[in-house]
């Protein structure tokens, strides 16, 4: 792949990796544990925090970026406070993940809070009469049938921060070796004449890293669960 991409495509699917790595790492902890409150708890404003959590779904990239930029900007309520300690977002490596992140969290917490819901109150009730703490059957009992949701998730929302455009790059901008990923490459590429080359390859880049995505997912998936089912 690296012969076949030019230094410049080849930059941008580097980053892209990077960014889609950390936002779906960081992601992951709080995603399971905001499945786990919309799965299993009961507490005022829930339906608020639902509603928040796929609001990136519903709104226009483009909205959810601006609202990045406002927030985590050098100028904004959280971003001014961060630059004091030295973490900057705004057009930054850094800030493409935060957007990508926020993007694909969604997609992660819906694949994992239907885990969730799928498992057996019963067999955690039976664990908790035999003494464990809350933590210990979730740690022996949930955790493990839930395991094929988190990876599912865990890999849609890596593919979908890989796909990542209208938030990143109103958030960070398009700059080239710093912000620019993939889909912001590919319409880098396409504003300039004779681009057309280097587009192509990074959509066939970027085809193949989604269907990629979705395959291993699934087989996975299946296979986790087939181990699980004592199959």
């Amino acid at each position: 792949m690296i012969d076949w991409l030019g230094p410049e495509e080849w930059q941008a699917v580097a980053l892209s990796l990077k960014v889609s790595f950390w936002a779906t790492l960081l992601a992951l902890p709080l995603g399971l544990l905001v499945a786990y409150a919309l799965a299993r708890w009961r507490f005022p404003g829930k339906q608020v925090l639902n509603g928040i959590v796929h609001l990136p779904l519903i709104l226009p990239p483009v909205v959810t970026g601006y609202l990045l930029l406002m927030t985590f900007g050098t100028r904004g309520p959280i971003g001014s406070l961060l630059q004091e300690l030295g973490i900057v977002f705004a057009f930054r490596w850094s800030g493409a993940a935060l957007a990508a992140g926020v993007m694909a969290f969604p997609l992660m917490v819906r694949a994992m809070r239907l885990s969730l819901e799928a498992v057996d109150g019963r067999l955690e009730q039976a664990a908790a009469t035999l003494g464990a703490s809350r933590l210990w059957v979730f740690v022996t009992v949930t955790l493990p049938l839930i395991l094929p949701g988190i990876l599912t998730g865990t890999v849609l929302a890596f593919a979908k921060a890989m796909g990542e455009f209208g938030a990143t790059i109103t958030f960070v901008s398009n700059i080239p070796g710093q912000t620019q990923t993939l889909p912001s490459a590919i319409y880098g590429f396409l504003q300039v004449p004779g681009g057309e080359a280097s587009a192509l390859r990074l959509v066939l880049v970027s085809v193949a890293v989604a269907m990629s995505a979705l395959v291993l997912s699934e087989v996975l998936a299946r296979r986790l669960a087939r181990r699980l089912g004592g199959e």
